[in-house]
């Protein structure tokens, strides 16, 4: 029999398990948020930056399985038509990360889709909560891709404690097992999203050389960098870094962004003219979590195992008690 775990998460959601997808930009595509959502999970699109052609494929793929979408807030703003064309899917949420994402969460109230804000600061969930918001989802530095700088042990109490007892809360960054999903419920939580653990799955976009070197890499192997941001001329607000795999390029420019930024142009040509997988170069998004990851599994088995664990340790927990 498998187990299950039964939050207001989940039956918020009519979830099977208290597990959702990252949406990772251009990794959690129409495939792997439908295996998610079919394991019982909650699958997240990854709509990232906005790209209409791309976002209209990946929920294409989903096929018939309840899928959700999440997007970088200050970028979409830029589009909003792209929220609406969201929103007109009739998703089975919409998430927003990074960024003044107020109007967004009006817009899909007003279209009857729940809601999920990604917060990093006390002020930041504050904010998520006059909106309105269903699910904050509290993401720890620990967490792969971009982020701030506080510890999810301290900082998820923290929000459960101003948000209150009937809040949803998801919490985020560096959890890749049962052993993650359960501390987490100890915490405050109502379930967990889980970024890296998943891009190290079968379904995921992604090639199979980069999900080769998410296995062989190390959490210690992760900094947080802006490097990577002036590399790829994307435009992200400066108090956000992204967590990644260091590599020569990193180790080269990380301690002296300021020159990275006068040579810009000729940097951004060379990191383009890499190969897509040569990884000494490109940037690999990763996690803490690295650690736990030992092979690439099917999205179905992440979940399953995840929770059976999880189940098995707040079974277990009656030990610690002294008669």
């Amino acid at each position: 029999m498998k187990q299950k775990l039964t939050t207001r998460f989940t039956e918020r959601f009519g979830l099977d398990h208290p597990i959702a997808l990252a949406p990772m930009d251009k990794v959690a595509g129409g495939r792997l948020a439908a295996a998610v959502s079919a394991a019982g999970g909650l699958g997240l699109i990854g709509g990232g930056y906005g790209e209409a052609a791309w976002l209209d494929r990946a929920i294409s793929q989903a096929g018939n399985q309840r899928v959700g979408v999440g997007f970088i807030t200050w970028s979409v703003a830029r589009q909003p038509e792209l929220i609406e064309a969201a929103l007109a899917r009739a998703p089975a949420g919409l998430m927003v990360s990074f960024g003044d994402a107020e109007e967004m969460i009006s817009a899909a109230k007003a279209a009857d889709v729940p809601t999920l804000w990604q917060v990093q600061r006390l002020n930041q969930a504050e904010q998520a909560l006059k909106a309105g918001v269903d699910v904050l989802v509290v993401q720890g530095q620990e967490a792969g891709g971009h982020g701030m700088d506080r510890g999810l042990t301290a900082l998820l109490p923290a929000v459960r404690d101003r948000a209150g007892p009937e809040q949803i809360i998801l919490a985020a960054g560096g959890i890749a097992d049962g052993r993650g999903l359960a501390a987490s419920l100890m915490l405050g939580a109502d379930g967990v999203l889980m970024g890296t653990r998943f891009w190290a799955s079968t379904e995921a976009e992604g090639s199979a050389a980069a999900k080769a070197a998410l296995v062989a890499s190390g959490g210690d192997e992760t900094v947080r960098s802006k490097v990577f941001d002036v590399a790829r001329g994307v435009d992200w607000p400066w108090h956000f870094t992204g967590r990644i795999v260091a590599n020569d390029f990193l180790k080269r420019w990380h301690g002296n962004i300021d020159a990275l930024k006068q040579e810009s142009a000729a940097q951004q040509a060379i990191y383009e003219a890499s190969d897509p997988d040569d990884f000494s170069t490109r940037v690999l998004i990763a996690g803490e979590a690295l650690d736990l990851i030992a092979s690439i599994e099917t999205a179905r088995d992440i979940v399953e195992t995840t929770v059976s664990e999880a189940h098995a340790l707040l079974c277990e927990s009656s030990r610690y008690l002294a008669s």
